[in-house]
């Protein structure tokens, strides 16, 4: 089947997972422990982050879980916090954490756009951070589509973000890409009838991906040409 929509996961894909969080997990762990490093290597293992050598184990809830995912792994750390207050600092501070590009995005998106194609995010993050991050780069007005796990439409692995993308740019799932780094955005393509495209600036190699995936490429900017060849 031709394609004639792309619909990008964030973090991981869009954006360089380690480069973009891996700092960011630190600061956030830090002021959430008042800079007790003790406490900040018990946070960090709650969460799958080793705050040393500010990496990931590959099944850490942060890759692809949603916000209230990772308040619920630390939240009995925090018996005096109300739940949405803690949710809360992690939305606002994740709102701000810089962002790493997977490759130069402008010029990538742009040259989809020009070849007719609708484009979409679909992000276990929160909407507000989500548009927020793609705003930072100069990318938001790009999408004809974002949706957080906080839009309405469920999160990965469900398909609803991708049902809802699909509706929302009138093209048939079985027209669609599905682009992401984790399992939960390959198995929510799958769900969906979409093609799916696995990328390796997350924290999944290879291996991983491939029996989710149609193709697994280092980075999205290999997208175009393998759809060219396809």
């Amino acid at each position: 089947m031709p394609i004639d929509a792309i619909l990008f996961d964030k973090d991981g894909t869009l954006f360089d997972f380690a480069n973009t969080w891996g700092g960011f997990g630190r600061s956030v762990l830090e002021k959430l422990s008042g800079g007790d490093p003790e406490r900040v290597a018990v946070l960090g293992q709650a969460i799958g982050f080793d705050p040393v050598t500010e990496e990931y184990s590959r099944d850490s809830v942060v890759i692809a879980g949603t916000v209230d995912e990772i308040t619920e792994a630390l939240i009995p750390y925090f018996p005096d916090m109300a739940r949405d207050e803690l949710t809360d600092v992690l939305i606002t501070e994740s709102a701000t954490a810089p962002q790493a590009p997977a490759v130069p995005l402008i010029p990538f998106l742009d040259g989809l756009r020009k070849a007719g194609l609708k484009l979409g995010v679909a992000t276990n993050d929160g909407e507000v951070p989500a548009l927020q991050h793609l705003a930072s780069v100069g990318i938001r007005d790009h999408f004809d589509f974002v949706a957080g796990y906080d839009s309405g439409h469920g999160f990965k692995p469900g398909p609803g973000q991708l049902i809802a993308f699909a509706s929302h740019v009138g093209v048939d799932p079985s027209r669609v890409a599905m682009v992401g780094d984790s399992l939960h955005d390959l198995q929510a393509g799958r769900a969906a009838g979409m093609t799916t495209i696995g990328v390796l600036t997350g924290l999944a190699p290879a291996e991983a991906l491939a029996p989710m995936a149609d193709v697994v490429l280092p980075d999205i900017g290999h997208i175009p040409a393998w759809l060219d060849a396809n």
